[in-house]
């Protein structure tokens, strides 16, 4: 519960400040900071405790990284194209991902990159699959159900129903290879190797230039080539798995993956308070430093907060979409300090007062 309430605080209070930052706040600061200390303060061992030690090797690491990317043709893509058909139009716009580029200067972009590939990976996983699984797991009852419920609480987090199904699919991977290997380190390589994929993928969309849209039964025959081709290798990969075991890293003894864990004494309030305060510290440091560092940065987030926009739909016309288009270079010019900050904001300001236009 208490990370649950501090990633909403972050979520609301840091993120917009400035959408990179806070994406790398939150990934240290909660999922890895505060699940550092519960463990240190329940005297475990987080490195040993979450899988990231002993390191399984070079082999299982690269098999999940390979099943990283397979899975994501053939499972994920496909979940996800479903549910955006299947929704409502209005909860795609609301939880379009791609906002989180829009206006960005090439630095943020590449801080957002960076942490949805590298950090969230590291530090996803270490809570949900190294914290959370595992402590189910000690408390009993069949590994198959705390796999998925880990997994559903995993997609929870993102807050994105239109990305729900295809989160706790890769939430019970992730967790799967955690139980077959023994180690984070696999699941964290599927991680990186889904966001990779499809940040890539997002971005080579963005780049491409096509004279005409292709129609939905391109796009439903694209994705159901993808989903058999990859399908046909998933198998052949998990198929891999029962002839050549030491792609999962070597054999474990029983003893260790069905001992009980030992009971654990939390430790009192003031040695909790000084296992926090360092991480209190850099957390608030960093904010600090933020603030110092990028004042131009800060004052565009609170003009972006005072001014929120509704969203454009999809089928808006190409004047609203060429406006908008229009106000996200006009935030890129200010943040870079070609015009004055009040000619962005005026523009926002009007942008936010008009009435929406949909499509006819």
């Amino acid at each position: 519960m208490a990370v649950f309430v501090a990633f909403l605080v972050s979520g609301l209070l840091v993120q917009p400040l400035n959408v990179a930052f806070g994406i790398w706040f939150t990934q240290i600061f909660v999922f890895l900071g505060l699940g550092w200390i519960v463990l240190r303060a329940t005297g475990r061992d987080p490195v040993r405790y979450t899988g990231l030690f002993p390191f399984p090797g070079l082999v299982p690491v690269a098999f999940g990284f390979a099943l990283g990317v397979v899975n994501f043709f053939a499972i994920v893509a496909p979940i996800q194209y479903v549910s955006q058909a299947l929704l409502p139009k209005a909860w795609r716009e609301i939880y379009d991902v791609a906002d989180i580029f829009r206006g960005q200067s090439p630095l943020e972009m590449a801080l957002i990159v960076a942490s949805v590939t590298l950090g969230a990976p590291v530090c996803e996983e270490f809570f949900f699959r190294g914290i959370f699984f595992q402590g189910l797991k000690s408390h009993g009852g069949p590994p198959l159900r705390m796999l998925v419920l880990s997994a559903v609480v995993f997609s929870a987090f993102h807050l994105d129903p239109v990305g729900f199904l295809a989160r706790v699919e890769l939430g019970v991977l992730f967790g799967w290879l955690l139980l077959r290997t023994g180690s984070l380190w696999p699941g964290i390589l599927a991680h990186t190797a889904n966001n990779l994929v499809s940040t890539v993928l997002f971005f080579g969309a963005k780049q491409v230039e096509s004279p005409q849209e292709p129609t939905t039964r391109q796009e439903q025959l694209a994705i159901l080539l993808f989903a058999l081709m990859g399908s046909g290798v998933l198998w052949a990969l998990l198929s891999a798995t029962r002839r050549f075991p030491s792609l999962l890293g070597p054999p474990r003894p029983a003893q260790v993956v069905e001992a009980p864990e030992p009971p654990v004494q939390p430790e009192p309030f003031p040695g909790l308070l000084r296992l926090a305060l360092p991480w209190a510290f850099a957390a608030v440091l960093s904010l600090s430093a933020y603030k110092a560092l990028d004042p131009l940065g800060v004052r565009l987030s609170q003009i972006d907060l005072r001014y929120p926009l509704k969203p454009v739909p999809e089928d808006a016309p190409d004047a609203l979409q060429a406006e908008r288009k229009a106000l996200d270079e006009l935030r890129v010019r200010a943040r870079r300090g070609e015009v004055p900050l009040e000619e962005y904001a005026q523009e926002r300001a009007r942008q936010s007062k008009q009435p929406r236009r949909d499509a006819p």
